[in-house]
């Protein structure tokens, strides 16, 4: 019989419990560093993981202190800049993710897209997620922990989607390349920071003809922002 232990041997990223999961093929973002870390590091040393957290939430609100920093200074220009820095940071991680691998016959987009989220939501991020994949034209998936929900305030998780924007274009390149030409959305539900108990986002496919509703929220939250930006400016 399995015993809870068992499963505790087994990598949050490696399973998920669909068929085709064992046929979806990706890469390891910045592969060779993390390979030192596992057989250099982590194997041989008596280094404590968990201060990666404490070392990437550093890095995380340095990044959420720019972009700040730039709305207040050079307003409009200077968020454009951060975000145009960390989507194109977004989609080299897309890339690397999907470098050199084929959807596998008989793998819906649906399927592939889950898994993609997946692989996104658990490695680079560095998050437990909850997926499900509800129909031939809807995924979902549930945050369950995320390293960040402990320092971001609910507006601050806006910078993350800079990175996401460039994650999404990196697939859209890739489905291009498959010779697949589809249109999705991805929306954000709830957030922990703004207190609900999960990070909920869906993902499902859009009508070409109108704007992607990640891509608006995104600008509505922009637009807020710069309004912050500028009272505070104000004050200084």
């Amino acid at each position: 019989m399995k015993s809870k232990h068992d499963d505790m041997q087994v990598k949050h990223w490696e399973k998920r419990p669909e068929p085709k999961w064992k046929d979806f093929s990706f890469n390891q973002p910045y592969e060779k560093g993390v390979t030192r870390l596992r057989e250099e590091v982590l194997a041989k040393t008596n280094f404590d993981p968990a201060v990666l957290w404490q070392w990437g939430t550093m890095q995380a609100m340095a990044v959420l202190e720019i972009l700040k920093s730039a709305e207040r200074k050079f307003g409009r220009d200077g968020q454009e800049m951060v975000f145009e820095s960390m989507r194109k940071v977004g989609y080299d991680v897309g890339m690397q993710i999907t470098r050199g691998t084929t959807i596998p016959k008989g793998m819906t987009f649906e399927e592939w897209n889950s898994f993609y989220a997946s692989v996104i939501n658990r490695i680079a991020y560095a998050s437990l997620e909850s997926p499900e994949i509800e129909s031939e034209e809807k995924a979902s998936f549930h945050i369950d922990w995320c390293p960040h929900q402990d320092q971001y305030a609910p507006f601050d998780c806006r910078v993350q989607r800079y990175f996401v924007q460039g994650m999404i274009d990196a697939a859209v390149d890739f489905l291009k390349g498959q010779g697949i030409e589809v249109k999705y959305d991805v929306v954000c539900k709830a957030t922990i920071p703004a207190g609900s108990e999960t990070c909920f986002f869906e993902m499902e496919r859009a009508d070409p003809e109108k704007a992607r509703k990640w891509a608006e929220y995104t600008r509505q939250l922009e637009e807020k922002a710069l309004e912050i930006a500028a009272t505070e400016s104000k004050k200084i």
